[in-house]
């Protein structure tokens, strides 16, 4: 690699001047969509790699999500790509490959965000846990750029649903990332069916040998790019957050929002989808809220953002991709709906709070099997995150009726309420109410709560927080084991688990704790119901568990293959709701019925030449 094709971005910035998104010379269509979002200084990233991509060489780029990498690679993507050119019967001119369904989705979102002015270019995610026959559709009718993870992608070549004769852009974002969740079959795979004259965009965290392989062996001359992470928040916001399970999610924000003193509010979803049925879920309330996302027009995005800020909308609903550039004063609240993949998104959404020496707040809703992500935020912010409980009905309530008896003091000195009085004195004389009765009733009527309706509310509420302090008492349990077992906390963890797995059930039973389950070091071993009878590969079952599970590839750990059933390490807690989830996912056709693992002294060794251990 020659000296002068590396570059540190973190602080290499070309220029003592200020650098904007002019300087980058990029093509009239592009430079319109940018000015559109509002972008108008380049990240680090941007700024390294935007000018080598257009000018056609190769990149590694060490960068993390939320430092700008989507639009470092995106936008020289869209520059290489001809939206007058046949597409049809799958015949793509560029590839991202993404290790995540929802990556995919936020990558594809992004990219169609800078394609605004470019009338007929087509953009389609692909990935697994979604129906084959609409990508396969889509991609038959044309698509320019398709945006997957390797395994769906993989799948449609397989099918012949796509082809990658035409490709002449190939990104692999997240990398390392990929290659850890077993994926490096496919991704050599890939590559060898695009044409040998592409050029090649690789993003990773990290750039661990095998990255570096992979560089050497399918990228020309690349120009190697790292930027330092993000990891300083805004002063000035209360940052919090609170365990929510899914299902509850919506009802919280709705009692979070009620009981708010904000001027305005941002909602975060990871994907344009969950946007629109957020900002749908709210309207219905009778919040006044709207959404934006990445396919929102931009004159439509700008009336959007001036009733913001004029005080005629309350709540925003949007995605990263569209509140990029968003800046309004009046912000006083943002919430994470979904918890951001990488802490340096985190660090992006709260900045819309706490704006012109204001103070502002923060809340992040946590699934209880998203703990892991909490810590890594907490980690890299360098602060400690304060845990609060939903508001109850009851408290959404009490935060109505104080509001409106701290109106009452003025609208006493107002005078003019001889009606009412005369109104009350009937309803409250000998044979009436007492009046204190009376206006208490009155009270309850004026904030909503007409006696049943609240009661039912109160009783779901009660059965949610049930159910977030049953996983925390599942934690506890867990780290008190974890405590007891000291003596190995030393060793390194994938040394203890192939320990326990040279003794299977066999020996030393009396390190088996927990009514005869067996557990890794660091979480609980599952068994799901598909083996090498079946035709699994580890790259199959952590694709059903990422994508129809819910879990990110951090929160799986060794899987072993045996001939009919798999063994797989999982370090979160899995609630009922994701053990359902993940038991009605299939693998190689069949379902994984998923459930804690026991032990059995007949099991034999599974069959490790066949590639039958993924470990993290």
């Amino acid at each position: 690699m020659p000296a002068d094709a590396t570059i540190d971005a973190s602080t290499d910035a070309g220029t003592d001047a200020t650098p904007s998104f002019a300087d980058l010379q990029l093509p009239a269509p592009l430079a319109a969509a940018v000015a559109d979002l509002g972008f108008t200084i380049p990240s680090p990233i941007q700024l390294a790699a935007i000018p080598a991509l257009l000018g056609g060489r190769d990149i590694t780029g060490v960068a993390q999500t939320g430092t700008g990498k989507t639009a470092a690679f995106g936008l020289p993507l869209l520059a290489a790509v001809d939206p007058a050119a046949d597409v049809s019967r799958g015949h793509v001119q560029a590839l991202v490959l993404t290790p995540t369904r929802e990556l995919a989705l936020q990558v594809a979102d992004a990219i169609e965000s800078f394609a605004t002015h470019l009338p007929g270019l087509r953009v389609h995610a692909v990935y697994g846990g979604a129906p084959y026959v609409t990508q396969q559709r889509a991609l038959r009718d044309g698509v320019h750029v398709v945006v997957g993870t390797p395994g769906r992608v993989m799948d449609h070549l397989d099918r012949g649903a796509l082809s990658l004769d035409g490709v002449r852009f190939l990104v692999l974002d997240e990398a390392d990332e990929m290659l850890r969740m077993g994926f490096a079959e496919d991704v050599e795979t890939i590559f060898g069916q695009a044409p040998a004259k592409r050029q090649v965009a690789l993003f990773s965290a990290t750039m661990p040998p095998a990255i570096r392989a992979v560089a050497d062996h399918h990228l020309t001359n690349p120009v190697e790019i790292a930027v330092a992470r993000q990891s300083s928040t805004v002063a000035g916001v209360e940052q919090s957050y609170a365990v929510v399970p899914f299902r509850h999610k919506a009802g919280s924000l709705v009692r979070v929002l009620a009981t708010s003193d904000a001027d305005a509010t941002i909602v975060f979803t990871r994907t344009r989808s969950a946007a629109e049925e957020v900002g749908s879920a709210l309207v219905e309330r009778g919040i006044s809220a709207a959404t934006i996302s990445g396919d929102v027009a931009q004159k439509e995005r700008e009336r959007i953002v001036e009733r913001l800020r004029s005080g005629a909308l309350d709540v925003l609903v949007a995605t990263d991709v569209a509140a990029r550039g968003l800046d309004v004063d009046r912000i006083g609240l943002v919430v994470n709906f979904d918890i951001p993949r990488e802490p340096e998104a985190y660090v992006h959404r709260i900045g819309r709070t706490g704006r012109a020496g204001r103070t502002g707040r923060a809340l992040s809703f946590i699934t209880p099997h998203e703990r892991g992500k909490l810590k890594q935020i907490e980690r890299t912010i360098r602060t400690q995150l304060t845990e609060i409980e939903i508001p109850s009905p009851k408290d959404v309530s009490e935060h109505k009726a104080r509001r409106m008896l701290d109106a009452v003091a003025a609208r006493l000195d107002t005078g003019r309420l001889e009606l009412y009085t005369q109104m009350l004195t009937e309803r409250t004389g000998p044979d009436g109410a007492p009046l204190i009765d009376v206006a208490a009733a009155l009270l309850a009527l004026a904030v909503g709560d007409d006696g049943p309706q609240l009661r039912a509310e109160q009783e779901e509420f009660d059965a949610q927080r049930a159910e977030v302090r049953g996983g925390r008492t599942r934690e506890t349990h867990r780290a008190e084991r974890s405590d007891r077992d000291g003596d190995r906390t030393h060793r390194h963890p994938r040394a203890d688990r192939q320990d326990r797995y040279d003794r299977g059930d066999r020996g030393d039973r009396g390190d088996r704790r927990g009514q005869g389950i067996r557990r890794p070091a660091d979480g609980t071993r599952y068994r799901i119901a598909v083996g090498h009878a079946n035709g699994a590969q580890p790259r199959g079952i952590v694709g059903a568990l990422t994508n129809e599970g819910g879990l990110s590839g951090s929160d799986i750990g060794k899987i072993d293959i045996f001939g009919n059933f798999s063994l797989v390490d999982i370090t979160t807690t899995l609630d009922s709701a994701a053990m359902d989830r993940i038991g009605r996912a299939h693998v190689a056709g069949k379902a994984l019925r998923i459930s804690v693992d026991r032990g059995a002294p007949e099991r034999r060794t599974p069959r490790t030449e066949r590639h039958a251990t993924y470990t993290r």
